[in-house]
């Protein structure tokens, strides 16, 4: 049976439900069987524990085959002698938390992330994270090679646990000893705060009723709590612009001191402050940033690569920390930073752009919930000296213009072709004046215009999961980004296999 072509990232991911064709789907229940029972092997060679004692638990976000792909994970482990650990709706961070309080060891999420309904998704998370890529591979070879044990009309045992509500609880802890600062914990630590939640659909909902209003802030105007596996709102990512619209209206709205969002999972997030402005993407890095290196100065920060040069000002020259722009994908940044912290050199953030942020102090787990967190206590805090989270990102600079475009690869091996397209685009940057690579690159390239008509770079790069060449523009002279663009598009004219025609969205 092909499994590999469900590998995403250090993500299995596929289509799960198919309307038009109910028997076209990729995630079915033999496959989500094998899949699983590859997981078991891998934990038993790697504990070097028997099957019976081990622990795995087991959630998932609000997607409508969410319960079928649960009942097919729970047959498997069940027909192995697992304890499994029912957690039922979940986000991927509280999973991987009953890791380290309920000592599983594994965790399993079923999730796509912001995909759309009709998707779904296996997410392994072990006491150290989650898996690497190359993990997943042998895992996904296992399963194409071995039978599940377990059929449609194998039982299930289980072992339920409200693992969300232990979740909130250490989240509402955090943020109590922390405004306490010392002294004696207040009950509601938040009253007078007004806090908008949206959570797309999601399973984020149980931030505004299990975190925040037991601390007494006001939740008043928080929209899409309620778990629903069509999104029939809006898409469930803080980097879809209609989601950070829709979530900036409800704050201005209800004139809230900040609005929060969440991606399906709870592990990504963005906010939006009193005033409607957006701390997403590179604000969202720069106001981590500053939390991280408040108690680690001059650390270092890693963020993926698509980064504006102003944030590396930010970092350096404000802030007196290091920046390192690292490859896309969270577990990637995630990893360097780890590596970095191992060799003695004090790492304690990795976010990439999307709103994945991980902080040291909190097991390098990418968790939007915590992230939020933090923006409230640091919010908290600003508050008593009559400040705003925009004060905490004064003096980052913006570009004057920026603008992605996504180029779609039509070739069917698409990785080694992008690769490609990106060793002769080098080629031809090179020969043109004014045009220079960025040796900070580790995944595509930066290529930067430094001319009479244009100060500024964009970044080309392969996306992590598909068929895509995702083109990042930032430009700090006006009409810059159409100059590169129309340069760019002449570079890539003979490229046959690529579609050229999201060119047109930028004029």
């Amino acid at each position: 049976m092909k499994l590999l072509h469900l590998k995403s990232g250090t993500d299995v991911r596929g289509s799960a439900i198919n309307p038009e064709q109910p028997t076209e789907v990729d995630l079915t229940n033999e496959a989500v069987r094998r899949i699983v029972s590859g997981f078991v092997w891998f934990l038993l060679k790697e504990t070097g524990k028997k099957a019976d004692t081990l622990r795995i638990s087991v959630g998932h976000d609000s997607r409508l085959s969410a319960e079928r792909i649960r009942t097919a994970v729970l047959q498997e482990l069940t027909f192995y002698g697992i304890e499994s650990l029912d957690c039922g709706l979940s986000s991927t961070p509280a999973m991987f938390m009953t890791t380290q309080t309920e000592h599983c060891d594994g965790a399993v999420q079923i999730t796509a992330s912001h995909h759309p309904w009709k998707r779904n998704g296996l997410k392994f998370l072990l006491p150290s994270g989650s898996l690497s890529g190359a993990q997943l591979t042998e895992i996904l070879s296992f399963a194409e090679e071995n039978e599940p044990k377990a059929s449609d009309a194998s039982p299930i045992e289980t072992t339920p646990l409200a693992y969300t509500a232990i979740y909130a609880s250490i989240l509402r802890d955090m943020i109590r000893k922390d405004l306490a600062n010392g002294g004696e914990m207040s009950e509601k630590p938040l009253q007078g705060l007004k806090i908008v939640v949206d959570a797309g659909n999601g399973v984020g909902g149980f931030y505004a009723s299990e975190v925040l209003e037991p601390l007494g802030a006001d939740v008043t105007g928080s929209q899409f709590l309620e778990p629903d596996g069509t999104f029939p709102n809006h898409a469930p990512n803080p980097e879809n612009e209609a989601a950070m619209e829709s979530v900036k209206a409800a704050t201005l709205k209800a004139h809230a001191d900040l609005g929060v969002i969440f991606d399906t999972d709870a592990d990504r997030g963005g906010a939006v402050t009193a005033d409607g402005e957006e701390l997403n993407r590179n604000r969202l890095v720069a106001a981590a940033a500053v939390i991280a290196l408040e108690t680690h100065p001059k650390a270092t920060v890693v963020t993926d690569s698509v980064t504006w040069s102003g944030l590396t000002d930010f970092i350096e020259q404000k802030l007196g920390g290091k920046h390192i722009r690292f490859k896309r994908g969270y577990k990637n940044v995630i990893d360097e930073a780890k590596r970095r912290m191992e060799n003695g050199e004090d790492t304690p953030l990795a976010i990439e752009t999307s709103g994945h942020a991980a902080f040291s102090d909190n097991y390098f787990l990418d968790d939007g919930a915590y992230l939020v967190t933090k923006l409230i206590i640091k919010l908290c805090a600003l508050k008593k000296e009559n400040k705003s989270l925009e004060d905490l990102i004064e003096g980052l600079e913006a570009p004057l213009e920026e603008s992605e475009i996504r180029l779609s690869i039509k070739e069917a091996d698409f990785k080694a072709y992008g690769n490609a397209v990106i060793e002769r685009l080098e080629e031809r940057a090179q020969k043109t004046d004014g045009v220079s690579l960025a040796t900070d690159s580790f995944e595509g390239t930066k290529v930067i215009f430094k001319t009479e008509e244009v100060s500024g770079f964009f970044i080309f790069r392969l996306s992590v999961h598909d068929p895509v060449i995702p083109v990042n523009f930032f430009s700090d002279t006006a009409g810059g980004v159409k100059k590169m663009a129309a340069q760019l598009k002449a570079w890539l004219s003979e490229e046959s296999g690529l579609d050229l025609s999201a060119f047109a969205q930028i004029s």
